[in-house]
């Protein structure tokens, strides 16, 4: 098993091998060309990730390419608070799950899904 070091890429948003290989999956069932990473106010810290699958790309979404074939977009609005961010799927027994890890996240809460700066 390997394990990855994370890095924020300060420029952008990017995803493990494995996130990759899972959004593919998902977005072939879904009909969609790439996945929208935004955020909301909820959560007990403050702010919760939200995924999306895009079909058209909004006027105001940056594209970051995360594979030949996989672009995650965000918003204007969200990219100062998931700039930087890493995505990651990752298996803990039965389950698996996507995980974020937010170099602007000055706080997250204990199920990983909320996070404040």
């Amino acid at each position: 098993m390997s394990v990855e070091t994370f890095t924020p890429d300060q420029a952008g948003v990017r995803m493990t091998d494995a996130a990759v290989r899972h959004a593919q999956r998902q977005l072939e069932r879904a009909g969609a060309r790439a996945v929208r990473l935004g955020v909301k106010q909820s959560g007990c810290s403050g702010f919760m990730y939200q995924i999306d699958y895009v079909i058209e790309p909004g006027t105001e979404d940056t594209e970051f390419q995360v594979a030949d074939d996989l672009s995650v977009f965000v918003s204007e609005e969200a990219l100062p608070l998931v700039r930087g961010t890493e995505i990651d799927l990752v298996t803990e027994g039965l389950n698996s799950v996507l995980k974020f890890r937010n170099p602007n996240a000055a706080v997250e809460c204990g199920c990983g899904e909320s996070f404040a700066v």
